[in-house]
């Protein structure tokens, strides 16, 4: 007999933010609202956000991530809310980008939304002390851009093959970008004022790692990969505090997470994709695998347009999939494959599970 396939929900991150991005489910999805209502209660810049959020493009604002980060990690948390709802499988495996992952970890029980809104007030003041810095995305691997990564400007994100982001201060990483477009490179800034995923968040790290101590963290109570180590959360990573805070100053494994799952589990029993981002931006790279193109694993965009809109294909792709508890069991203990060198720049590693950042 056939083997039903699994949903797995992808979560965006910061540089994924779109104007009014799932707004259209705002008072029209019972499940996504109250969600999203939920955490804007418990949010001290609640209204603030709202009105940010809805607002038509263009809207300069979205490019401040005191502004972004808690709107991605509201409308996540309200489309896993929604797929959660609709029965059929049970919840699908979550594999967060960037504060996705707080999104991620929310809905798989590790923490609750009132306990992320704290997290991001203090957040804000947090950024408010940080050195200027930004990202770049690069049309090239890890590897080619090993000459312009100095340990300050550093890999920040590996999103593809080819997909990869660059982070740091901000004067160095101009520098560091004009250098790779002169060299023939596609560079392209992300809306961000941050150096985020770099050595430059280190300070705001351990701040952060300070706010959550109070917090009640919990272990997973559904099947969570972390883009951080490119394997599934265990239950001692997820109670500890700093786990949590570094995603400020670690960089993302975005692609290598997403990867092990196509290689392990894209054509048996097969993977169905949920794309949360608001661009598509997530499920771009799986286009590519051979397990999407030969057609045993598919892709569906849970926002078919960036405002919302009926979920009918998605809500039919999860319903004829099944729960993902045999990959939990199975990859529990699955080391991660990638390694970070000191100079902040990616490599395979069959022996290290863990990333060296010094």
């Amino acid at each position: 007999m056939e083997m039903q396939r699994m949903t797995v929900l992808l979560l965006p991150g910061q540089g994924a933010q779109r104007e009014r991005m799932a707004a259209a489910l705002l008072g029209r999805d019972g499940a996504f609202t109250e969600a999203v209502e939920e955490f804007l209660a418990a949010l001290p810049t609640g209204a603030e956000l709202r009105e940010a959020w809805l607002r038509p493009a263009p809207n300069p604002a979205l490019d401040d991530a005191l502004l972004t980060q808690p709107l991605l990690f509201a409308v996540g948390y309200g489309l896993g809310r929604v797929v959660s709802g609709w029965g059929g499988a049970e919840r699908p495996l979550l594999l967060g980008h960037s504060v996705g992952e707080l999104a991620a970890a929310t809905l798989a029980g590790v923490m609750d939304a009132a306990e992320v809104a704290a997290l991001m007030a203090d957040r804000a003041e947090v950024l408010a002390d940080a050195p200027a810095g930004g990202m770049l995305g690069v049309s090239a691997s890890p590897d080619e851009l090993r000459p312009y990564c100095d340990g300050t400007v550093v890999v920040g994100a590996v999103n593809g093959p080819r997909q990869t982001v660059l982070a740091g201060p901000e004067r160095e990483l101009a520098e560091a970008g004009e250098r790779i477009a002169a060299d023939g490179f596609t560079v392209r800034p992300l809306r961000s004022g941050y150096g985020f995923h770099s050595p430059s968040m280190a300070s705001a790290a351990q701040r952060q790692a300070h706010a959550l101590a109070g917090a009640r963290l919990r272990p997973p109570t559904g099947s969570l990969v972390s883009s951080r180590t490119a394997r599934p959360v265990t239950a001692a990573e997820a109670v500890r505090p700093d786990f949590w805070a570094d995603q400020l100053q670690c960089p993302v494994l975005y692609w290598p997470a997403l990867r092990a799952l196509l290689d392990t589990y894209g054509e048996q029993p097969g993977l169905v994709l949920l794309d949360a981002s608001p661009d598509r931006s997530l499920s771009a790279p799986a286009r590519r695998h051979p397990a999407v193109r030969g057609g045993q694993s598919v892709v569906v965009p849970l926002l078919a347009q960036p405002e919302g809109e009926d979920f009918g294909a998605a809500r039919a792709a999860h319903g004829a999939a099944v729960a993902p508890r045999a990959y939990a069991a199975a990859a529990a203990s699955a080391p991660s494959t990638w390694a970070i060198s000191a100079a902040g720049v990616f490599s395979p590693s069959s022996s290290s599970s863990e990333m060296v950042t010094g």
